[in-house]
């Protein structure tokens, strides 16, 4: 196969991708929170706390992975002996996803090292800590209920010092302020406001994506290393645009 081949099949591939998380995002709202995948910056930025690790071994998660934007990133920063733990809640993409692992060609004959859950977050019973967790979850579509109990399972499963990131979409909650009832208004502000005391205790950075569809905002947040730092409020860095 030469490269235009290739690259033909690469633009292929990306169009049908986006199709199906277009379809599935109509099908399911709880489960994907967007009407397109994460570009390449944005999958770049979230994938950055594994690239800053290498070459140590580290334990992955990641959560929402959708069609595998960010799959596709993290798959070739896995040193020899780290494992990554895929969870991805829509049937249609978790098995694409287990396709999309099988098919690459560069990873080491361990069986375990990485792995694809078809669950919610919330339901993932594992002994593993992870020194990065990955999250694509929408959480704007969630209840405030929803999000605390996702992000409080998310630094239970984080080892002290590991590293957190997630994304939102900019301008969406003033959107859907305008445009929903009032309940669904009051819902979107107190998830917000909810995500707002996670970032004010644990956020380490913060960067706005303005080439992704619709642009996002990047939180990388930190599980403090003892329960001294814990109750100290750390501040998150000027915003940075990419």
């Amino acid at each position: 196969m030469n490269e235009n081949t290739t690259h033909r099949h690469a633009r292929a591939q990306r169009a049908t991708e986006g199709w199906a998380f277009f379809v599935e995002s109509i099908r399911n709202h709880r489960t994907v929170g967007s009407i397109a995948p994460s570009s390449k910056s944005l999958a770049g930025l979230l994938a950055d706390p594994l690239r800053e690790r290498a070459p140590q071994i580290s334990n992955v998660l990641e959560v929402g992975a959708g069609t595998g934007s960010v799959t596709r990133v993290l798959l070739p920063r896995m040193s020899r002996g780290s494992r990554l733990d895929i969870v991805e809640a829509n049937a249609h993409f978790a098995a694409h996803l287990r396709r999309l692992v099988r098919g690459y060609p560069n990873l080491p004959a361990e069986q375990e090292q990485v792995r694809v859950h078809n669950v919610y977050v919330e339901q993932l019973t594992t002994d593993r800590r992870y020194d990065v967790i990955v999250s694509g979850l929408p959480f704007s579509n969630f209840s405030p209920r929803q999000v605390e109990e996702i992000m409080g399972h998310y630094f239970h499963l984080l080892r002290p010092g590991g590293t957190l990131t997630y994304f939102s979409y900019c301008g969406s909650r003033w959107v859907r302020t305008f445009l929903t009832s009032r309940p669904e208004a009051r819902r979107q502000r107190d998830v917000k406001d909810l995500l707002n005391q996670y970032h004010h205790r644990y956020a380490t950075g913060c960067w706005t994506v303005w080439g992704n569809l619709p642009p996002a905002q990047v939180w990388q947040l930190r599980r403090p290393l003892d329960a001294v730092s814990a109750s100290g409020a750390l501040t998150a860095q000027p915003d940075r645009t990419r």
